[in-house]
C-alpha cells in the first residue's frame, strides 16, 4: 500500500506535524503516515537534501515523501513534485529534492499549479504540500500538476563532503556515500584526523572513529561519547580523505 512519509525541520514539539497529519487523514484516511524525521537541518534545504536522499532507500516503491524544509515559504520558489525510481517527493523547489534527482534515473518533475481557496503565506506544508501528497496517494492529483523539463542540475554534487546531520547520540552524518575507495583511509575534519572502524564495538570507549553507517553514509562517532561536542563539529563543516 502507498504510504506518506514526513520529512521536515519542524522539530519534535509544536503543532505543525499534527496539522499536516490532520490534512492527510481527511483526504486519504486509509493511507499510512510515517513521521520519518522532524529535525532535518533547520532552514537548510541543501544539507537536508543529502539526508533525504540517503533515508529514502528504507522505503518501498509507491512511497510518497512529504518533504518540507522551506525557509523561502511564501516567496518565489515553486511548489513541485518529483517522481523517480517509483517514489514520489512533494515539496518546495529550493534544492531539497535535488539530490534525490541527481542520484536517480528516469526523473519527472511537475509544478504544483493547484492553489487552495485559503492558503497561509507561512505554512505551505499544511495548505499546499500535504493536500497534494494526499491526493497523489489516492490517485486524484492529475489536474493539480504541470510537468516541466529540468536541465539546471548539472552542477549539483551527487555527494557532499560535509557534516549534514547530528543524531540523538551526537554522531555526525556526512553527505558522502561510502565507497570502497575510502576503506582504510583516515578522515580529516576540523583539523582532526580520524581512523576508520567497523562499528562501535571495535574501538575503546571514548575513542573517535568513522564508519559506514546504516544508511550507507560516512559517519563520525565516539564510542560512548558525543562526536559533535568532543570534536567541535558544526553543520556544513567539510571533511576530507
Amino acid at each position: 500500500m502507498t504510504g506518506i512519509v514526513l520529512f521536515t525541520d519542524f522539530g519534535p514539539s509544536g503543532p505543525y506535524i499534527g496539522q499536516m497529519e490532520s490534512v492527510l487523514r481527511q483526504t486519504a484516511p486509509n493511507v499510512p503516515v510515517i513521521n520519518l524525521l522532524s529535525n532535518a537541518p533547520t532552514a537548510n534545504p541543501r544539507l537536508s537534501s543529502y539526508l533525504l536522499a540517503a533515508l529514502r532507500h528504507d522505503f518501498p516503491v509507491n512511497s510518497i515523501f512529504l518533504a518540507v524544509v522551506d525557509p523561502g515559504v511564501g516567496g518565489e520558489r515553486r511548489a513541485v513534485v518529483l517522481q523517480t525510481d517509483g517514489q514520489t517527493f512533494v515539496g518546495p523547489d529550493n534544492g531539497l529534492l535535488n539530490t534525490v534527482a541527481v542520484q536517480t534515473k528516469n526523473t519527472q518533475w511537475s509544478e504544483i499549479i493547484w492553489k487552495p481557496e485559503h492558503c497561509s503565506m507561512s505554512f505551505h506544508g499544511r495548505d499546499i504540500f500535504a493536500p497534494v501528497a494526499a491526493k497523489l496517494a489516492i490517485n486524484a492529483a492529475a489536474d493539480l500538476l504541470q510537468p516541466f523539463d529540468r536541465n539546471d542540475l548539472s552542477d549539483w554534487p551527487h555527494d557532499l563532503a560535509e557534516v549534514i546531520y547530528f543524531d540523538y547520540y551526537g554522531n555526525a552524518m556526512t553527505g558522502l556515500r561510502y565507497s570502497a575507495a575510502f576503506s582504510g583511509k583516515a578522515l580529516t575534519v576540523n583539523g582532526i584526523t580520524i581512523k576508520q572502524a567497523g562499528t562501535f564495538g571495535d574501538v575503546e570507549e571514548q575513542q573517535v572513529f568513522w564508519y559506514k553507517n546504516s544508511s550507507g553514509l560516512v559517519e563520525i562517532a565516539v564510542n560512548k561519547g558525543r562526536a559533535e561536542q568532543q570534536l567541535g563539529l558544526k553543520l556544513g563543516m567539510e571533511i576530507g580523505f
